[in-house]
């Protein structure tokens, strides 16, 4: 299995746990704040304003705040932004006051949690590529990504399990300790590991570097994504689409218990309330933890299909829940939408992972940023929309994502032609500089292997030289006037006016 033999190499390890914990901390801490929010206050809006305000900074640093992500482009970096989420996780519960200045200083910590998330979690997936060898790079992205889909189920449980048996106090000390844990596993991978390593070569067709990219790599000037989506507009249709995602699941974190509590249920024995939705919620994670080994282990060549095929059925699944009737059924639906979701998400983030350093941080920044917005859209429009009926909520939500996805996903051929056309070339000259360099090793193998014959040096007889064609000067000729009838003699002497005037001599 390509996660066991990953996890074999040491900084693999070391980094993986890191992100485990330092993810299970992000979880914990948004259910235990989530739920403080609740229990003192009693609002369902403040509470909306917590999840708010975690997804808000993603928006603002993908946005206008390319700079100062790239910043953080080190281990040594990411570990410092861990220390600082673990230092405002242990502080939280001393500062915080059930009335309204203790709520303002909750929804400010919460703000700070999601700047220093904001700033670590598209860095540390563009660190995350340079950790495998030739032809892991998917395998890499989906071990990674697997961190974020245990967390997202153990982080409900543990935080649960959490607040009946300790204090607030001690939650968020535990809460603390794993920012902790993992700010330090960093901190001591940051000398071994470089800050952003070059894309390693996989079985994915690599994508060329851009024109201007490769003519400026000397004064390293900022990525543009115009640029990049100018040049691949598959990879922007990707984001976008990506970005619609957070519909579905807000549909089922929102309109879900509402659609339990509705009724629909009735008559399938499943019962309804807080027994089936958490049945529900761990069916769609345990069909998360078996895709998310499948889509790490696939190497799609067309890869936008593949991820609007996968993103398709996980909208058709929220489409279906609106017509379903019972729990059994909403949990087959949620199992088939945990399995198709890590496809798609792993085979885009490997395919952002085949790019250069500077574009692939980019991008990432950007990939997050696009789920997040579509989070908080979802988190704003979905609401009313549930009040109205839940099933509504889960058919808007699922058919938008469907109609979509669908249609990028039949026009994806024709969107990443000249994509193909620009890897082919690249990959035919990549070849080429293989075979010459294959062939030259072999020679200097067989000139190693074979004993070395002097023969006698035979020089080449000579062909005879053409003769030389020597050119003589040509004679001057005497024009001397004659009489007519009379030959000149060659010894008369010539002299005196007669000569000047024609004349025959005397």
């Amino acid at each position: 299995m390509e996660y066991a033999r990953l996890l074999r190499q040491r900084p693999v390890v070391v980094l993986w746990l890191a992100r485990s914990l330092s993810a299970l901390g992000d979880r914990l801490y948004a259910m235990a704040v989530m739920w403080s929010v609740w229990a003192s206050t009693g609002s369902a809006s403040l509470t909306g304003l917590v999840a708010l305000l975690e997804s808000l900074p993603y928006v603002v640093f993908g946005t206008v705040g390319r700079r100062v992500v790239a910043r953080f482009a080190s281990y040594g970096a990411l570990s410092a932004v861990d220390a600082l989420r673990a230092g405002v996780a242990v502080a939280l519960p001393f500062v915080w006051s059930p009335d309204v200045p203790g709520t303002v200083v909750v929804l400010v910590s919460v703000f700070l949690l999601g700047v220093l998330g904001a700033l670590f979690d598209p860095n540390f997936d563009a660190l995350v590529p340079g950790l495998g060898r030739s032809g892991q790079v998917q395998s890499v992205t989906g071990l990674f990504d697997l961190t974020y889909r245990v967390a997202r189920i153990a982080g409900h449980a543990c935080a649960g399990a959490l607040l009946l048996v300790f204090s607030r106090i001690e939650l968020f000390v535990c809460v603390g300790a794993a920012f902790a844990v993992s700010a330090a596993a960093l901190g001591g991978m940051s000398r071994r590991l470089p800050v952003l390593p070059p894309p390693l070569p996989s079985s994915l067709p690599l994508p060329p570097p851009l024109p201007s990219a490769a003519a400026s790599a000397g004064d390293r000037p900022p990525v543009r994504v115009r640029a990049l989506v100018r040049e691949r507009p598959g990879i922007g249709m990707a984001i976008g689409v990506h970005g619609l995602l957070p519909f579905c699941a807000a549909a089922g974190t929102i309109g879900l218990p509402a659609l339990l509590a509705d009724g629909h249920d009735a008559g399938s024995g499943g019962g309804s309330g807080a027994g089936a939705y958490g049945l529900i919620t761990a069916v769609s994670g345990i069909g998360a933890l078996i895709g998310n080994p499948v889509a790490g282990a696939l190497r799609p060549r067309a890869w936008l299909a593949v991820c609007c095929a996968a993103w398709t059925v996980d909208g058709l699944a929220t489409v279906c829940v609106a017509a379903a009737g019972s729990v059994p059924a909403f949990a087959l639906l949620y199992l088939l939408s945990g399995l198709a979701a890590p496809l798609g998400t792993v085979t885009i983030r490997a395919r952002l992972g085949t790019y250069a350093p500077a574009e692939r941080l980019r991008l990432m920044a950007v990939e997050h940023t696009a789920t997040r917005t579509g989070g908080v859209a979802a988190i704003l429009l979905l609401p009313p929309l549930v009040d109205v009926s839940p099933r509504g909520a889960f058919l808007v939500a699922g058919s938008v994502v469907v109609l979509i996805t669908a249609a990028v996903g039949l026009l994806s051929p024709r969107i990443t032609r000249g994509e193909r056309a620009e890897e082919a070339r690249a990959g035919r000259a990549a070849g080429a500089r293989a075979g010459t360099s294959a062939t030259a090793t072999g020679r200097h193998r067989a000139a190693a292997v074979w004993p070395r014959i002097r023969l006698p040096r035979i020089r080449p007889r000579r062909a005879a030289a053409a003769p030389t064609r020597i050119r003589l000067p040509r004679a001057r000729t005497c024009t001397w006037p004659r009489a007519v009838g009379r030959p000149a003699r060659p010894d008369a002497r010539v002299s005196g006016p007669d000569d000047r005037a024609g004349l025959p001599p005397r």
